[in-house]
């Protein structure tokens, strides 16, 4: 069974091939056949092979092929499939497939050739991301880390002929481009000290680094995770990759991209267990993150930019759990996020696909009545989000914020405002856009509907899962001996465990009691946001004070524009404009005008007049007597000239 492990990127990869070569041929029906297909075949082999970790622990490592082979060190192409990465396969495989069976009915009226072209860069998606996920060193996981980055500019800028779009894709490129960097050079580090880059010899070589290697290291590839998962400075790609077609912001942002930066540092976790500053600042950049990118989401009116900072704030908390080493808490986090963000943002694609495309939540309303499946299934997400018991997100983010109130109690307290924070602005998005009266077009109001099944289906199942997939993490407090998801990523953790020697863990009573005050406060703040906005009337008035500073995200773009792209586009433009054009240019084109003129003038020696001729043959003849036989002359003569 172990050869299957090459069958989970090879189905969405074949997917890839078939509607990318053929999408001129092939019908729409076909084209998601294939498309989700693929993926679902990837799923049922990812749940093959996650039974059989969870039975007899981790694979042994799958070498395709040797992929560099020099003298001082070698990097095979293979695959490693632990409790990790069996985890993450199913969440990939799983949510990809429910968000390309969405996308079968959400894209049905692109042409079929660009549908094709759709599908083609989902598959192209997942496959990079299976791949940065299955790697079993640091150079196949680089492989599927740039893979994802190219196709999420290809998916965000999908609708190509709106120039918007297109800089969006590239704004998420090139930011991308920046954390990459680090990553590569941490890459580099580690092949330079240790002369290998599989993840089972680094690990057992930690010793022959210094503390400055490993600070080093885990600095840079915390400024890879930075751009990929969307942290301070480098997150401000993430919300304008809503350019994008509505499942391919559900992709990125629950279930694939943005969580490559979580699953690096928490297949890395011993490095960053020996590196104790290095957790302090992904503690403070992602609670930072987490807080910041909240208070944005309260002001903002496009249901996908609410839930764009949505995901930036809650990945800041994941980056908050690794940063205090509560690895196992991240990982949750990432999978409960999983779930309640894809059912959030193909809720809002429903939404979306009933309003005939407009996205203010100021021009919604009252659509529960007309959107049944699609309003319960949307407030079971904010509920889960919201963190209330028992949904998944209360287990999740109360393990990470225990283990902040254990490392630093004024972490807990700030990310706590951050968690209520939350509450208040899903449920404002919630009530602005399902309760109510309607606010928009007499026409919209005509055309509203429920999505049809292929949409809807979706949403019911990431409903349950949101409502029931924090079960397998019940803390201690509550029920002892329940947390199945920390029993089962235990190995991959246990380096780190060992490191630590002592775990401090906060009590039972204290942490039920947290429990208990935070879960009260957010069911008020959640209930002042449901009377606030429940019966929100339509005004398009500006908002001032703080208000517009949240609602303009504090400038951030703006500032960014001023202080780095506008100067390096008139840097730009003064070396097209001066340097190129006038210098180096000047310079190759000066040198063909000076040959042209030399040869005009030269040209003019041949008169045809036989005399001169003649007088230039005696001339020359003289020159060379003089040069040849006279040479001490000619010497002597020259020096008195110079």
């Amino acid at each position: 069974m172990n050869n299957l492990v090459y069958l989970i990127p090879f189905f969405p990869l074949l997917g890839f091939l078939i509607n990318g070569l053929f999408r001129k041929s092939l019908n729409k029906p076909l084209i998601g056949i294939i498309g989700s297909g693929s993926i679902l075949a990837s799923f049922v082999v990812s749940l093959l092979l996650f039974f059989q970790v969870k039975s007899n622990g981790a694979l042994p490592v799958q070498p395709l092929f040797s992929f560099i082979d020099v003298e001082s060190f070698k990097i095979a192409f293979a695959f490693q499939v632990d409790q990790l990465s069996s985890l993450f396969l199913l969440i990939i495989t799983g949510i990809g497939f429910l968000i390309h069976l969405y996308s079968t009915s959400y894209m049905h009226d692109e042409p079929a050739e660009h549908f094709g072209r759709y599908f083609a860069y989902l598959n192209l998606f997942v496959f990079s991301m299976l791949l940065l996920v299955l790697g079993a060193n640091y150079v196949i996981m680089f492989i599927g880390w740039e893979g994802v980055g190219l196709c999420s500019y290809l998916l965000i800028g999908f609708w190509f002929k709106n120039n918007n779009y297109n800089y969006a894709a590239k704004k998420a490129f090139v930011m991308n481009r920046i954390g990459d960097l680090g990553f590569l050079l941490a890459v580099f580090w580690i092949l330079a000290k240790l002369g290998t880059v599989e993840y089972y010899e680094v690990f057992a070589q930690t010793a022959k680094l210094s503390n400055a290697d490993i600070f080093g290291i885990t600095i840079l590839l915390f400024i890879g995770a930075t751009g990929k998962s969307a942290q301070i400075p480098l997150y401000t790609w993430l919300p304008d990759a809503m350019a994008g077609p509505t499942p391919v912001s559900a992709l990125i942002h629950a279930a694939t991209m943005v969580t490559a930066g979580i699953y690096m540092i928490a297949r890395s976790n011993i490095l960053y267990t020996m590196a104790p500053v290095t957790q302090v600042i992904i503690a403070v950049i992602g609670l930072a993150t987490a807080v910041f990118a909240a208070t944005i989401a309260l002001k903002q009116n496009d249901i996908k930019k609410v839930l764009a900072y949505s995901t930036v704030s809650q990945l800041g908390y994941m980056f908050l759990g690794l940063g205090v080493g509560a690895y196992t808490g991240a990982v949750f986090h990432v999978m409960t996020h999983a779930f309640f963000k894809a059912l959030l943002f193909l809720g809002a694609g429903s939404v979306i696909h009933a309003m005939g495309g407009e996205q203010d939540i100021r021009k919604m309303g009252g659509l529960a009545k007309k959107m049944p499946q699609t309003n319960w299934t949307f407030l079971v997400a904010c509920f889960a989000i919201a963190g209330v018991p028992p949904l998944s997100g209360f287990f999740s983010k109360d393990e990470i914020l225990a283990a902040a109130f254990e490392k630093n109690s004024l972490l807990y307290y700030i990310g706590v405002a951050g968690a209520l924070m939350t509450a208040f602005y899903m449920f404002r998005l919630y009530a602005m856009t399902f309760l109510g009266q309607f606010r928009g077009t007499h026409e919209q109001e005509h055309h509203l509907h429920e999505s049809p099944a292929a949409m809807t289906i979706p949403l019911i199942v990431l409903a349950i899962l949101a409502a029931v997939g924090g079960l397998i993490g019940i803390p201690e407090a509550i029920l002892p001996n329940a947390h199945k998801l920390e029993a089962f990523l235990e190995p991959v953790f246990e380096q780190s465990t060992r490191y630590v020697h002592e775990a401090h863990t906060v009590s039972h009573s204290t942490e039920l009691m947290l429990m208990g005050v935070v879960t009260v406060i957010i069911i008020g703040v959640i209930v002042a946001a449901w009377r606030k906005f429940s019966k929100y009337q339509y005004s398009d008035a500006e908002e001032t004070g703080l208000g517009k500073v949240l609602e303009n995200k504090w400038y951030v773009d703006e500032i960014y524009d001023a202080v780095i792209v506008n100067p390096l586009l008139k840097l730009a433009g003064f070396l097209k404009n001066v340097v190129e054009k006038s210098g180096i240019d000047g310079i190759v084109n000066g040198v063909g005008r000076f040959v042209g003129y030399s040869a005009r003038q030269l040209r003019l020696l041949q008169s045809g007049q036989v005399g001169n001729y003649i007088l230039f043959m005696v001339l020359s003849l003289v020159v060379l007597f003089l040069v040849f036989w006279n040479e001490t002359i000619i010497s002597e003569f020259l020096k008195k000239i110079f």
